[in-house]
């Protein structure tokens, strides 16, 4: 059981801690909102990546070549995704700007913690080199000693609470982000600059594949 365990501590955070785009709008969206928010988000992200090491201990090599079959599309859903909340980002700040708004956060009825936990899940689940890895992970690696499902089930765990563990250190970075930048020039130039990265790494996604 220990070494599931340590087995999808490792998996959890070697697929959480790579800086993508998801990672960059999870700090943006707390900084902008509030801890709440940000924590509602980052345990969608989480819950994404440990439903995605639960299909991988399931389905295993079969899953894996089915997500690999529609993986274009899934590339570019995601992508698209991610650009309309790029999009969304920039304009809020711009708008929030041009109002003369000296709130340091938005309405709470902008963004609540449940519309961002689906919103994350929804952009993670999007994902498809997700499942890919850790369905890699699960068959390729006798050394994870997964035989049983209660091994499964631990590592299973052990990935999301991995996850959890960084995305919600993100929402911490968040916070000091947002209490940081109170001013309208602040939030106006941290949007547009975390706009811009996720464009930017939506971009690398789609060169990448």
């Amino acid at each position: 059981m220990i070494e599931s365990l340590v087995a999808g501590l490792l998996a959890g955070f070697g697929i959480a801690v790579p800086v993508g785009a998801v990672a960059t709008y999870l700090v943006t969206l707390t900084a902008r909102t509030s801890p709440r928010v940000g924590g509602a988000a980052a345990l969608g992200v989480a819950s994404a990546d440990g439903l995605y090491a639960l299909l991988a201990v399931v389905g295993g090599a079969a899953l894996t070549g089915l997500i690999a079959s529609i993986a274009g599309p899934l590339r570019w859903i995601s992508a698209a995704a991610l650009v309309v909340v790029a999009i969304g980002i920039a304009v809020s700040a711009i708008r929030d700007h041009r109002a003369g708004d000296d709130r340091p956060r938005p309405s709470p009825s902008s963004m609540t913690a449940a519309r961002a936990y689906i919103t994350l899940l929804g952009i993670t689940l999007l994902n498809p080199a997700t499942v890919i890895y850790f369905s890699a992970l699960v068959v390729g690696s006798k050394a994870a000693g997964i035989r049983t499902a209660g091994q499964s089930a631990v590592f299973v765990v052990g990935a999301f609470v991995a996850s959890a563990c960084w995305q919600l250190l993100l929402v911490a970075g968040g916070t000091v982000l947002g209490r940081a930048l109170t001013g309208r020039r602040g939030r106006l130039i941290t949007g547009l600059v975390s706009s811009a990265v996720i464009l930017g790494l939506t971009l690398a996604l789609l060169l990448g594949g």
